[in-house]
């Protein structure tokens, strides 16, 4: 994982770094996504001249044409990772490879360009050369990494642009759970749906997560922490919540069930459980997985466990579904055992303190 090769690439030091005390005070406790790093990475890709002008500048603002197309068209995309502090006072990535990939699956979908991953990948590496300091130290935070890109050109018609930026930026994030993880209430969309058969969903793109706004704001006031969403063609099976994937763990017959990709976002946190769920002994079944059965297997205690998973929250228990026809909880509404084994599982292997028979994890300081 190298920065060889980025085309033009510039290293433009901030002039006013924030001081070193100043720095430690935000990270002794910091609040996502507010505060950022003192730079950040961009790159330009034109037609007929391809990606160029990689640059590591002082983070500030953009400045785009008011027709550029991303404010018309929504040609955006984006990733989510982190940087996490080892032990030894080391930084490493996990799994930064899939995100890289991942990264370019939206883009074709979104009929944007490619970007070589072994340039996102030096992209991430050039900034945590600058701003590693920026990586906190206590347990389960981290420096959290939003790679995207945008249509820059300026017009307006509905076409591809021809231009494109992408950015990194990075803020460094406390435990999501201060505490330890607590089961969230869930709300059942019966209105709204996430993504359609041949729509965007299985791309992370920001349009999908503006759509998921209203149906977010609902649940909110039913006193839910976030919404479920439903199929789209017959409103009846699990898809996923507006930005974390879902499981469903049948302690019994040791058989995890999650819903089948096609509409869903392929989350990379999830990729990683079906494997260690595997190597613990369990049979994992994607599939669809109807409402209907979460609720009377819940209600029996067929169900015994219920958890989401994601780059921000890891893996996170399910207590309670609310919808308008009423309520139910899973396995008493606690936290599940092999929930919580899984989560320390993942946690140990992204923080180095497990070893990676997988390749999962990159050390880059």
């Amino acid at each position: 994982m190298t920065s060889e090769g980025l085309p033009d690439l510039r290293r433009e030091p901030h002039p006013n770094p924030l001081p070193d005390e100043e720095r430690e005070r935000i990270l002794a406790d910091p609040v996502f996504g507010t505060v950022f790093t003192d730079h950040m990475f961009s790159m330009t890709w034109t037609e007929g001249r391809g990606w160029h002008s990689a640059t590591v500048k002082p983070y500030g603002p953009l400045t785009l044409s008011p027709a550029a197309a991303v404010l018309h068209y929504a040609q955006e995309i984006f990733e989510g990772l982190k940087a996490y502090r080892y032990e030894d006072g080391g930084i490493g990535l996990f799994r930064a490879e899939a995100n890289a990939r991942r990264l370019n699956i939206s883009a074709t979908r979104m009929a944007m360009p490619h970007l070589p991953e072994e340039w996102f990948l030096a992209s991430v590496r050039e900034l945590l050369a600058v701003d590693g300091a920026w990586v906190p130290g206590q347990d389960e935070s981290t420096l959290y990494l939003r790679p995207y890109m945008i249509a820059s050109e300026a017009f307006l018609g509905v076409r591809p642009a021809k231009e494109y930026q992408y950015l990194l930026i990075a803020s460094p994030a406390a435990a999501y759970f201060k505490g330890g993880p607590k089961p969230l209430t869930l709300w059942v969309s019966e209105e709204y749906n996430r993504a359609g058969p041949g729509g965007t969903g299985a791309a992370k793109a920001g349009g999908n997560y503006a759509a998921s706004l209203l149906p977010q704001s609902e649940a909110i006031e039913q006193g839910c922490d976030q919404v479920i969403f439903l199929d789209a063609v017959e409103f009846k099976y699990v898809d996923e919540l507006g930005g974390m994937n879902l499981f469903f763990a049948y302690e019994d017959e040791r058989v995890l069930y999650t819903p089948e990709l096609g509409t869903i976002l392929p989350g990379i946190t999830r990729d990683a459980i079906l494997t260690l769920a595997a190597e613990a002994g369990w049979e994992v079944r994607e599939t669809k997985y109807s409402i209907d059965r979460w609720r009377r297997d819940a209600e029996s205690g067929l169900l015994t466990e219920a958890f989401a998973c994601g780059t921000a929250a890891v893996i996170t228990p399910v207590g309670t579904v609310k919808s308008r026809s009423g309520e139910f909880q899973v396995g008493g509404g606690e936290a599940g055992k092999f929930t919580m084994h899984l989560r320390q599982t993942l946690l140990d292997l992204q923080y180095g303190r497990a070893e990676d028979t997988h390749g999962w994890t990159t050390r880059v300081a």
